[in-house]
């Protein structure tokens, strides 16, 4: 008799980029929606491109099912300048 361990399911992942500029108060402020993408390397290839343009910009990822509200804990994959606090 075998003893199998089944392994953790995945799910999905949701990859999404955010641009963040200053406002005339100095606030940061978003440039625009989060961007998602299918893959974290060009995630952050886009981040990367991104922090020329932006004082601040933010890579992220976590396990999502938005079809039940789950989603799990959010994995920076890269980060350049002045960034909110994700919540």
């Amino acid at each position: 008799m075998s003893d199998s361990i089944e392994p953790k399911q995945k799910f999905p992942k949701l990859i999404v980029v955010m641009a963040f500029d200053r406002d005339e108060s100095g606030d940061l402020q978003p440039v625009g929606d989060p961007v998602e993408f299918q893959t974290e390397e060009r995630a952050v290839r886009t981040a990367r491109q991104l922090a020329e343009k932006h004082p601040g910009v933010i890579a992220w990822s976590r396990e999502a099912r938005p079809d039940i509200g789950e989603y799990g804990e959010p994995t920076e994959l890269y980060r350049h300048g002045d960034v909110p606090d994700m919540e």
